[in-house]
Order: C-alpha cells, then structure tokens, then sequence
C-alpha cells in the first residue's frame, strides 16, 4: 500500500536534509514555513552549515517553533554572532499553525523538518512534515521494499 508524494517546493539550494525521517515516520502532509534567522544564521546557513538530523517542531502560545535545530557559529561572525541549538521561530499562517497544532493533540502525529533551503528568490525555508511514527516491522517491510526497488533495478539493468 503506498501513500500519496508529498507536494514539492521550489528548491534552489537545499543546505541541510533530515534523511532519516522518511525512515522514521509516515509523511502524511507536508507544509512550507519561513525561518526567523538572525543575520549570522543566514550566512552561516548560504555557506552549507547547519543540521536538522535530531530537530523536531512544536507549537507552543500559538507559534511555531523549531528545536535543537544546530546552525553553527558564524566563522566570521563577532560578538553579535549566534547561538547554536536556540529556538527558532517558524513562520506560518495561522490557520497553518491550528491545524497543525489540532493534528499533534489529537492524533499523536509529530512535527518534523524534512529540509532547509533556500528558496527562487533567496529565502531560508524549512520543509515541515506532519508525521506518524513507524513500528518495527513497518520500519523492516520499508527495508525490504526499498532492497526489492534495488534488486529490480539490477535485473532490468541486466537483461535490458
């Protein structure tokens, strides 16, 4: 039974991707939202740096926010220079936000960040997943699915 492809957004550059969650969780919707980034988080982030392998996202007093998102010090950066791992504000509508926050409390789905990039007209965005959690053996048929794909592969490619 295969779920339906999330939608796609413009995408110039992406600087960091949480491959593991598609791993991890049933994408069931996907959202696009704005970052509120101070200016050495910006720079830091068009150089490459920054890592959302063990971010998640929560709402909390009607906002967004994402955690333990680890954007690196800027190398140039002086006293102004940023914190690492702080909260940082997601920017959606507001029906976005009840939505999403209706779906964790209700549902036990959980907020994860697929990507961060920058989008066509040089915006730092994030990639939002709302997502259920797999089980072991759904973790061990994605496994088999994805060595069955490989293994096809390779057939074709032979024969072919």
């Amino acid at each position: 039974m295969s779920r339906p492809k999330p939608t796609q957004f413009d995408k110039t550059k992406i600087v960091a991707e949480n491959r593991r969650a598609r791993f991890e969780y049933f994408i069931e919707d996907t959202y696009e939202a704005g970052i509120a980034l101070t200016g050495t988080e910006v720079k830091s982030l068009r150089f490459g740096e920054g890592s959302i392998a063990e971010a998640y996202a929560e709402v909390r007093d009607e906002q967004a926010w994402l955690v333990n998102a680890n954007i690196p010090e800027f190398s140039h950066g002086n006293r102004f220079n940023h914190e690492p791992k702080r909260p940082r504000k997601l920017l959606l509508h507001e029906r976005e936000i009840n939505r999403l926050h209706g779906a964790v409390a209700r549902d036990g789905m959980t907020l994860v960040p697929l990507t961060v990039y920058f989008n066509a007209r040089g915006r730092a965005k994030v990639e939002l997943a709302l997502a259920k959690g797999k089980k072991a053996h759904d973790k061990r048929d994605t496994i088999r699915e994805r060595d069955w794909k490989r293994e096809q592969g390779r057939i074709l490619r032979d024969r072919g």
